[in-house]
């Protein structure tokens, strides 16, 4: 009896193996095993053998907790529950801006769009990436600023911080060139409605590419990639920051999603090659699949410049649909966002309460290495 036993316990296909397997960090005198395909005689024949091992059906309700469970094993640390913003409805704004050589004159230009946008009411305004400079390797260097030194050091962001501390809006920064020491960074500044820098993303995933015939790019060339995921509580609710090519990565917007985030704000600069593919498409994933808002910025389309960004910055609703856009020329969209349909969409479709965590699993090593 006992060696039939033994075998259905080695046997890695059985049903109490996996559950076995799944519990084992506990002594198996105090694991309850919820096991569903278990024919009665087999429970019989463990009942008798393992008196302490007492193998019982499990009832629907049962089958439907173990189910719920299952989604929270599926993000490490559990998800966390999506915090109640400050304001349910805002407008944002997203300046496509033209950038020159003149850096001097693409700050004045960022300032005049950023009140543009306030004065249409726009409480969120989010720039473009690489905003103050041509988007060159030659150029990263040459016109990369010392954030943390701020002042004369770092004009770019001094500007962001007057204008929103003045106008009492929160700025998404886009994003600029940042010497740090010996390093070069492609990094995004987010200020508060006072003016104060609430955070800093360095961009994680460096845009290496080789396209045949097509574009090649390597930002490796010049720039350190970053190491911290972004999240930020403003007073326009709670922020995932990326930039460009991170949007590629959806693991990096899951760990968004699981820390709570309303919005996920991606200043960007595709090309003519991947733009007219991935842009659009990329955006509406993102926010599909972690049921939340998407915003995009990217410079307005030069010909005439090294690298031709493809424009069209974006507002995406958590269904994966395109809320408003631009083209490739200059200018300003205001869009309304309205998170209460957060929690109307998760409701209609609980995919997130419908993950397999027995199957598979996010580690949010950030988190994860905190606790």
């Amino acid at each position: 009896m006992k060696s039939a036993v033994s075998s259905l316990l080695s046997s890695k296909n059985s049903a109490f193996s996996r559950s076995f397997l799944q519990h084992s960090s506990k002594p198996i005198s105090q694991t309850t095993f919820l096991i569903s395909n278990i024919p009665q005689n087999t429970r019989n024949l463990y009942n008798q053998s393992y008196p302490k091992l007492q193998i019982r059906p499990i009832s629907t309700e049962s089958s439907v907790m173990a189910s719920a469970s299952m989604s929270e094993l599926a993000r490490e640390p559990p998800a966390l529950p999506l915090p109640t913003p400050p304001l349910t409805k805002f407008k944002i704004g997203l300046c496509q801006l033209s950038v020159t050589p003149d850096k001097e004159r693409n700050i004045k230009n960022a300032q005049k769009a950023i009140e543009e946008a306030a004065q249409k009411g726009a409480q969120l305004v989010l720039l473009p990436e690489i905003w103050n400079s041509p988007y060159s390797n030659d150029s990263f260097p040459v016109y990369a600023e010392d954030i943390d030194a701020g002042g004369d050091a770092s004009p770019s962001t001094a500007m962001l911080s007057e204008v929103a501390s003045h106008l009492k809006i929160t700025i998404v920064g886009g994003s600029i060139p940042e010497c740090c020491g010996d390093k070069l960074y492609n990094t995004c500044c987010v200020f508060g409605s006072d003016g104060t820098l609430k955070a800093k993303h360095r961009k994680i995933h460096l845009f290496d590419v080789d396209i045949p015939g097509k574009i090649t790019f390597m930002e490796s060339k010049t720039l350190t990639a970053g190491e911290t995921p972004t999240v930020v509580d403003t007073d326009v609710g709670r922020i995932g920051i990326g930039i460009c090519y991170d949007i590629r990565f959806t693991e990096l917007a899951m760990i968004y999603a699981a820390r709570g985030a309303h919005l996920i704000c991606y200043p960007g600069a595709f090309n003519m090659t991947t733009g007219p593919l991935h842009w659009e498409l990329s955006q509406r994933a993102r926010a599909m699949d972690n049921q939340l808002y998407v915003a995009t910025c990217s410079p307005a389309r030069d010909p005439r410049a090294g690298y031709v960004a493809w424009g069209h910055s974006t507002l995406v609703g958590p269904f994966g649909e395109v809320l408003a856009t631009t083209e490739h020329e200059e200018d300003i969209l205001i869009a309304e966002i309205d998170y209460s349909i957060l929690e109307q969409r998760r409701a209609s479709l609980p995919f997130t309460k419908q993950r397999r965590g027995d199957l598979y699993k996010l580690v949010d090593i950030q988190r994860l290495n905190s606790h």
